[in-house]
């Protein structure tokens, strides 16, 4: 029996766990017209420089026509802030759940892969690293550095370990698959490592790996939703889903402002709802025992 798994059936497998689940169709379908409402507005549509600029004859203004949103403290334009909100958000956690992706990748295909020394002096330095407090981290290096562009916070967090948790995962699967006969054989018929790597082991690891990007992906907004409320995520002005979250954290907004910070809120429950339906049914597609099929 070949023991390999080619992209084409993972991604069929992935596909059929989703199409037969409800609630992980609707969230995927709204999920990306989401993003392609926001990615749409956010750069060809929005004129950032003039959404935001101060208007005093409109703030505070709850839902009206011409702001379907109301206008925050300044007399901007909710629904263009929101946009240009989630914008940004989205940057950042696309960035760097795909960019701590890569490096996790690689990192965990080299230790499960060779094992040995090279996996003990690497588990080594990830455990060591991996002790300090991600988030404590992040708020000291923030504080220190204060990156003023979303793509500069998305570096900082991928390089404090933004990377960690994909490598662990990759590892532990790169370790399993290095003990099947496909990889003997390769290994026996003189193919060069780099190639058993890249083109046999990794398209058996799609499954998990797609499943791995879903919960980076939803763990990411989240944090950059929290530093921001928090005050150590994105520069103050720069419009975030946590700047938007953070506006209740005064009582007045809170009780008679809804209009600057449920939208957000709602927003992120939206997202988070949809891409934990998603993860799910990936997470079935990536486990035998739990596949429908």
């Amino acid at each position: 029996m070949n023991e390999k798994v080619n992209h084409a059936s993972a991604f069929r497998l992935m596909w059929h766990e989703i199409r037969n689940d409800w609630f992980a169709l609707i969230g995927l379908f709204l999920f990306i017209t989401i993003v392609l409402v926001v990615y749409i507005f956010g750069y060809f549509v929005i004129d950032e420089a003039a959404a935001g600029r101060l208007n005093m004859f409109t703030m505070n203004q709850s839902p009206r026509a011409g702001f379907p949103l109301g206008t925050d403290d300044l007399g901007r334009c909710m629904l263009r802030q929101l946009i240009l909100a989630a914008r940004n958000s989205l940057n950042i956690a696309f960035t760097v759940t795909l960019g701590g992706a890569t490096i996790g990748i690689f990192i965990g295909l080299l230790m499960g892969f060779y094992g040995g020394h090279v996996d003990n002096v690497m588990m080594r330095i990830i455990g060591l690293w991996g002790m300090i407090p991600f988030l404590m981290l992040i708020i000291v290096i923030r504080t220190l550095i204060a990156p003023q562009t979303w793509w500069g916070f998305s570096f900082m967090m991928i390089g404090l370990g933004g990377f960690l948790m994909m490598s662990g995962m990759i590892r532990v699967m790169t370790l399993q698959q290095g003990r099947l006969d496909y990889v003997s054989a390769s290994k026996t018929m003189g193919t060069p490592n780099v190639v058993i790597m890249v083109r046999e082991v990794l398209p058996n690891l799609v499954s998990i790996i797609t499943s791995g990007l879903t919960l980076a992906l939803a763990g990411n907004i989240g944090l950059e939703t929290g530093l921001t409320f928090l005050g150590f995520g994105l520069p103050p002005g720069t419009p975030s889903l946590g700047q938007h979250l953070g506006y209740a954290r005064d009582s007045v907004v809170l009780q008679n402002r809804q209009w600057q910070w449920l939208p957000a809120a709602i927003l992120v429950f939206v997202l988070m709802l949809c891409i934990n339906f998603v993860g799910q049914a990936l997470n079935r597609a990536a486990d035998a025992r739990k596949r429908t099929v």
